[in-house]
């Protein structure tokens, strides 16, 4: 491509804000989630038949699932190093741990009483960590969240924070492990047998839980930057229902409520580990697709390059050489005695024509990339447009722009070169991200229509909100090598006029009030 380099930002789920489709999919799943609370609500209290393999399969199936969202947060801290990433990763590894006592220590699952060693209060305890413990973790890494200045960074290195982190999580749970079932006698009553629960007991440990993810979820409400804190707000609303049935409301295990509020559980931590599997395919994709479009653009320059250096040397050597032979020979016919001057005059006749003709030849390679026909076809410049949006969404993603877009359906279909008209647009579109990436209202406006109703001249709009250009600089952006910008190098918008002139079209910058830019492009429908 011919634009300059942007801005670049972390393409991670971290930092990547979240499309409208990934809007309506978490409002979705967040419809969803009410719907069967509601419809599990009227029934919580009534008793099942006892399933001895859903515990095992329940522990298992989060274990397995925590573990690789950890690995997969931990994986992006190594890249981002944000304290509150490598916070939010160790929350998953302690989650993923918690549950393997919790499992094995409930009765009847792996022994009567669980565990050697372990009590009627072990489990509902573990359990309660469990609970209690995710939601200060992801309040503690929101709160690190909140600063994007460099303290929110860590100074240790990636594989010393990630061991660091993994051991003191390992301390915790072994220690809340071993805390839980030496004290069983001590703590306070929450089941009175292996299935009916103290209800003072659980509703006050229901309403503590339920209080830590409503703050969980407003934090993430009034930070929400991106996908990743998108999926954790919906996995907080998960939590929430799954402590108001399971803990608050029931009042026995095996219930309809003691179900749902696992069934809930599951959902809450499935909801971020397929998010960070989607999105990592999907960044991937972009990212193959970006590398193969790169290569391919560049493995065709480098062949027109060769072809047209190729060309230059093979039409203009013989002229050169021809000039090189009859000016020794004006030379050798001035300098005999007497001159012969009729032979000298020859020879530079010779000479000026061999020039006419290295200048035909130099205007004959500018027409062939300038106003040759080949390679342009039929096309039409609506479907061109989404085409681009489509290939810089990821960029616009990243910038939080919002794209309006205001396209005319009934105009005439251009004869162009699709490939120039897909570089032209695509440098523009990148200028406007570029332009908007230091002001707060960030919205382009891509518009297409035509100069007058009988005209047969397309326009294409580009309308930015970005910081505009000084009226001193609006007649030379397209100057060769001019820029504003400090890595720029001043030929993209030069280039960008040129591939529209050769089509019989113009390109204009305009400045909008108060701030922003347009860049409006005419280009004749039709075949050239």
């Amino acid at each position: 491509m011919i634009h300059e380099p942007s801005d670049q930002r972390q393409l991670l789920l971290a930092t990547l804000p979240p499309s409208k489709r990934q809007i309506q999919v978490a409002r979705g799943m967040l419809m969803a989630l009410v719907v069967a609370f509601g419809f599990t609500m009227p029934f919580v209290n009534v008793q099942l038949q006892r399933v001895d393999a859903f515990i095992p399969i329940l522990a298992t199936t989060i274990v397995f699932n925590d573990l690789v969202t950890s690995v997969l947060l931990f994986s992006q801290f190594s890249i981002v190093r944000r304290r509150s990433l490598l916070i939010l990763s160790s929350g998953y590894f302690f989650t993923a741990l918690i549950v393997i006592p919790w499992a094995l220590t409930f009765p009847g699952v792996f022994a009567p009483a669980g565990l050697p060693g372990a009590g009627l209060q072990t489990t509902p305890w573990l359990y309660a960590s469990w609970h209690l413990g995710s939601p200060l973790i992801l309040i503690v890494a929101v709160l690190l969240k909140d600063s994007d200045s460099k303290a929110s960074i860590s100074r240790w290195p990636p594989g010393v924070a990630i061991g660091t982190s993994i051991a003191v999580v390992v301390a915790i749970v072994c220690g809340l492990t071993w805390a839980i079932i030496a004290g069983d006698r001590f703590l306070p009553t929450v089941f009175v047998d292996d299935v009916q629960l103290e209800p003072r007991v659980s509703l006050l440990v229901g309403g503590l839980v339920a209080i830590l993810d409503t703050a969980a979820l407003a934090l993430l409400w009034r930070r929400r930057r991106s996908v990743l804190d998108l999926w954790l707000m919906i996995m907080c609303c998960a939590w929430l229902f799954e402590a108001t049935i399971s803990i608050a409301l029931i009042s026995a295990r095996f219930s309809v409520g003691w179900y749902a509020g696992r069934i809930f559980a599951l959902i809450a931590s499935f909801s971020v580990l397929l998010l960070l599997l989607s999105e990592t395919v999907a960044l991937y994709a972009n990212l193959a697709r970006s590398v193969i479009r790169q290569r391919g653009e560049r493995h065709a320059r480098q062949i027109a390059i060769d072809a047209m250096a190729a060309s230059i040397v093979h039409e203009i050597s013989q002229p050169l050489t021809a000039m090189v032979s009859n000016a020794n020979a004006s030379l050798m016919f001035l300098t005999k005695a007497p001159p012969d001057v009729n032979e000298a005059r020859m020879a530079v006749a010779d000479i000026i024509d061999d020039g006419r003709r290295i200048g035909e030849v130099i205007g004959g390679i500018r027409s062939m990339f300038k106003k040759d026909a080949h390679g342009r076809l039929s096309l039409d410049v609506n479907d061109l447009i989404r085409e681009v949006l489509r290939s810089v969404a990821l960029d616009l993603r990243t910038h939080q722009i919002s794209v309006t877009t205001i396209l005319r359906n009934d105009l005439p279909r251009l004869f162009a070169d699709r490939g120039q008209l897909n570089q032209v647009f695509t440098n523009l579109i990148m200028n406007a991200i570029e332009a908007m990436s230091s002001v707060p209202t960030r919205v382009l406006r891509v518009s297409s229509g035509m100069i007058q109703e009988s005209s047969d001249v397309v326009v294409v709009t580009m309308e930015d909100t970005g910081t505009g250009i000084e009226a001193e600089d609006q007649n030379r952006i397209f100057e060769p090598f001019f820029t504003t910008k400090s890595a720029g190098t001043g030929i993209g918008l030069t280039i960008c006029r040129s591939i529209i002139e050769s089509h019989g079209g113009s390109l204009q910058a305009l400045s909008n009030k108060p701030y922003g830019t347009t860049f409006r492009v005419t280009l004749p429908s039709g075949d050239l």
